[in-house]
């Protein structure tokens, strides 16, 4: 049976929300194994000028935690 953990991010780019949630997929890949899924809580934007800045992405990450390893028998 599989342990999942999940861990809340937020990140952000300036060109759209689906750049947003990509880049923090890709992010998020490079230091942890077994990603499995994603939910985005939220999204949002900063605003510069009278136009959007960036946009904003907070989500959850799930992933599977490591099994422990098998003891080896004496």
């Amino acid at each position: 049976m599989a342990i999942m953990k999940s861990e809340q991010i937020m990140s952000e780019s300036s060109v759209s929300f689906e750049d947003a949630i990509q880049t923090a997929v890709t992010r998020f890949s490079k230091t942890v194994r077994g990603l499995a899924s994603c939910h985005v809580n939220s999204m949002s934007t900063t605003i510069k000028n009278g136009k959007i800045d960036k946009y904003r992405v907070n989500m959850q990450m799930t992933f599977e935690v490591d099994a422990e390893p098998k003891k080896k028998k004496k």
